[in-house]
């Protein structure tokens, strides 16, 4: 019977015809007043677990997010599908501060959207204890685990929420989530035995590739995004530096690139975060400062310019791509010197021993999956405990499955040749002096039985296999103020490798992988001109309802796809409907918008 009302909402107010995943269990689970905690994958629909409750349940739904934009954006969303929204932030007027509790007495308003800081003020808390709360939910709950990728100390103060309300359910929701890290949600947040929800993690329309880089890899994100022409797509750098070299060599190309990061104004981010919401193709080059929550559906791309420091933070991030389920790529670039800044940076925090083990172990298990020989979804699935997993069938490993080379004699040599150099000589001398090629050699480094040991080979194909011993822990990279030098990793993995006890093996990618290129290249041309199953008969029609689309959203300054995402759109061009009842009938057209936007919908059709 409950759900048989959030249904009614879903298809009356959301235009969908039925739930898809565990959706129906965790709206069940607050329908009946009880506390839950969901992990539902980006792109899975989230929101609609709290938003519907909220809608059909007496009182006022509490939603705590930990962004701004993120708040803006599904409030909007909200708006156009004519639900009661309103958000509380800092940059909230005076004036609209005072309507929006003027709603709240009333009971007119259905949901309301908070910081936790804002929440956990004093005088929020009072005036809230007071009023009859249908949910609270807690977005982006990973953000209160110490053992996630984003934790937030704010957020563990919303522990006392179960104090606060105590007859409130409650409902923490997040798109990445370990087990050791949804226990401490649970512990941290006061869910005791609240029914766990966790749904597969699989994204069948992301297409997964990653590449050791060379440098900084600008050049390569520049030959990426060509070939990449009119498609809205996110990257990511590691510094604000990075962030703004790169927005501007892309800009020099032509691209409408922007720039993104903390360091830039506030007014600047959020015009800037605009822009790239309202263009049909735009790339936003950002640091991680950006992207958490963000619901631009038609992300075709995302490329790791710099790769995060674990696989949540990478899970989500290439997330943001392919939410409306259309074929979309995540593309990461990566090097060994990125894996010592993350260990660096790690090491340099002030923080429990303990967690600090567990964050290395995080960046070590990331770049064993982007360096690794199999299926990076199935990797990925495997990471968060997902069992019987099988391929992806389209991932760059899988299209062109890499041959296993035995490598133990040339790490042998290598190891060897840095023990020997003491660990006091970067990366190029010991190739270097593996190769015999060392200018101005000393006598006594001439000497040394691994001078010269390693011709066999070309200094690439050293480089790489440097790259693969560091991977693995047995050499390290001391900073040096920026100078890196090579040293031993861990002495008793090193002395397996010596005695044949462990074995070292290097990808050898196949001639067909060589002859066509880098992996990025080849699946960019095969998505290209994939639009949502169009056919051409109906591009016209598309394309002159996004249009429509893009003049409505801009007399109103939202976002184009929270008037209808593009597969809504593609539907409409599919089927023409002729009727308001015909319209009505596909998905994403709920009553508000075919009341607001019906009647110019059909005259588009009509007149293409």
């Amino acid at each position: 019977m409950l759900l048989d009302a959030a249904r009614a909402v879903l298809q009356r107010t959301f235009g969908h015809s039925d739930f898809r995943g565990l959706q129906a269990g965790v709206i069940g689970e607050v329908m009946a007043g009880r506390s839950a905690l969901a992990v539902l994958p980006t792109g899975g629909g989230k929101s609609l677990c709290y938003q519907i409750p909220s809608l059909v349940r007496p009182g006022l739904g509490l939603v705590i997010s930990p962004l701004i934009a993120l708040m803006a954006d599904q409030v909007a969303a909200l708006q156009q599908s004519g639900v009661a929204a309103e958000k509380l932030d800092s940059s909230t007027e005076p004036s609209l501060r005072a309507d929006i509790w003027r709603q709240i007495g009333e009971g007119s308003l259905n949901l309301l959207y908070l910081s936790p800081e804002g929440l956990m003020q004093p005088s929020m808390l009072e005036q809230l204890s007071h009023l009859p709360l249908s949910l609270v939910a807690i977005d982006e709950a990973h953000c209160v685990s110490q053992w996630g990728h984003d934790f937030r100390p704010e957020y563990r103060m919303l522990g006392r929420l179960a104090e606060v309300f105590p007859q409130v359910p409650r409902l923490a929701v997040t798109a990445t989530a370990d087990a050791r890290t949804r226990e401490d949600i649970r512990a941290e947040l006061r869910l005791g035995d609240a029914r766990e929800f966790v749904d597969s993690f699989a994204r069948p329309e992301l297409a997964l590739s990653a590449e050791r880089k060379r440098g900084e890899g600008h050049g390569r994100v520049l030959e990426l995004v060509a070939e990449r022409p009119n498609r809205s797509g996110v990257i990511y750098a590691g510094s604000r530096n990075g962030v703004d070299r790169l927005a501007e060599k892309l800009a020099a190309t032509g691209v409408l690139a922007l720039a993104y990061h903390a360091g830039l104004d506030k007014d600047l981010r959020a015009h800037r975060l605009e822009q790239f919401l309202e263009a049909d193709a735009a790339v936003m080059v950002a640091t991680i400062a950006f992207g958490m929550g963000v619901d631009k559906p038609d992300v075709r791309y995302v490329i790791h310019a710099d790769p995060p420091a674990a696989i949540e933070a990478y899970w989500q991030e290439i997330g943001r791509a392919g939410r409306d389920g259309a074929p979309a790529e995540g593309i990461t670039l990566y090097s060994s010197s990125d894996l010592a800044w993350a260990m660096r940076r790690i090491d340099s925090r002030d923080m429990d021993g303990s967690v600090k083990a567990a964050q290395m172990r995080k960046v070590r298990q990331l770049y064993a999956m982007l360096d690794g020989t199999s299926c990076r979804p199935a990797a990925v699935r495997r990471y968060f405990g997902e069992s019987s997993v099988t391929a992806c069938g389209q991932c760059d490993l899988c299209l062109n499955p890499p041959e296993a080379a035995d490598a133990t004699e040339a790490a042998q040599k290598a190891l060897s040749a840095v023990h020997r150099l003491g660990g006091r000589l970067g990366r190029g001398r010991v190739i270097d002096h593996l190769l015999g090629k060392t200018k101005d050699v000393s006598g006594s480094e001439a000497a040394m039985s691994t001078y010269g040991i390693g011709r066999e080979f070309s200094a690439a194909g050293w480089r790489d296999l440097l790259d693969q011993l560091l991977f693995e822990g047995l050499l390290r990279e001391d900073p040096n103020d920026g100078r890196p030098l090579i040293g031993l990793g861990e002495a008793g993995e090193v002395k397996s490798v010596y005695r044949g006890e462990r074995r070292v093996s290097v990808r050898q990618m196949p001639a067909s992988a060589e002859a066509s290129g880098r992996a990025g290249r080849t699946r960019g041309k095969r998505h290209s001109g994939e639009r949502l199953g169009i056919e051409p008969a109906d591009a016209p029609l598309f394309d002159a309802l996004r249009a429509w689309r893009r003049d409505r959203a801009a007399e109103q300054h939202v976002p184009p796809y929270v008037i209808f995402h593009d597969a809504t759109l593609s539907a409409i061009a599919r089927q023409r409907p002729a009727s308001l009842d015909a319209l009505a009938k596909i998905s994403g057209v709920g009553q508000s918008k075919l009341k607001r936007y019906g009647a110019d919908v059909l005259k588009v059709v009509r007149e293409i």
